[in-house]
């Protein structure tokens, strides 16, 4: 396994390299203008992301993560998700960094074979970064009007939350 691992990205380079020279495509000049338009698309959302990871930072530094964990406890209870894996789902949608540290944090404290490790990591592998695509994607784009997308989302990722918490408690 470790072999296709290390020759899969290079095997795949030549495949490209090959397919172009065999359509007669300019592979180096279209690598370039590939290279400059994500140049471009980089420096169009970087002050998105930028502002995206400053206020993550500080709702977390802030303390206000701890205190909406403690608000949502009851809810929490009721829908069977452990009480340490709530700053996880919370955080989940908004940081995919902050969010795998807060893993690591759950699964070094009670292990991963837990009921909380368990519910974290199917948490985790289940919800999305939704702000951060969002960012992303609609910042590329120049869509400054998102409509329905968010609420969309964050029903998507509460429902993933919720679901992965059910699953677990099901299966185990």
């Amino acid at each position: 396994m470790n072999i296709i691992g290390a020759w899969a990205i290079p095997i795949v380079i030549c495949l490209f390299i090959a397919v172009g020279l065999v359509k007669s495509v300019g592979v180096f000049d279209s690598f370039l203008e590939g290279a400059k338009d994500g140049a471009r698309v980089l420096f169009q959302i970087i002050p998105s992301l930028v502002g995206l990871i400053t206020a993550v930072e500080m709702f977390k530094a802030s303390g206000a993560l701890d205190v909406l964990t403690h608000a949502m406890e009851p809810v929490a209870q009721l829908l069977h998700i452990p009480s340490d894996v709530m700053p996880l789902a919370l955080l989940r949608p908004v940081s995919g960094g902050s969010s795998v540290a807060m893993l690591d944090r759950i699964l070094s404290a009670v292990g991963p074979d837990s009921p909380s490790g368990r519910v974290a990591s199917v948490v985790c592998g289940a919800g999305e970064t939704t702000f951060y695509t969002s960012t992303v994607y609609y910042g590329s784009v120049g869509v400054k009007k998102i409509r329905h997308t968010l609420i969309a989302a964050l029903t998507a990722d509460a429902t993933a939350s919720i679901l992965s918490a059910w699953a677990v408690n099901l299966l185990f």
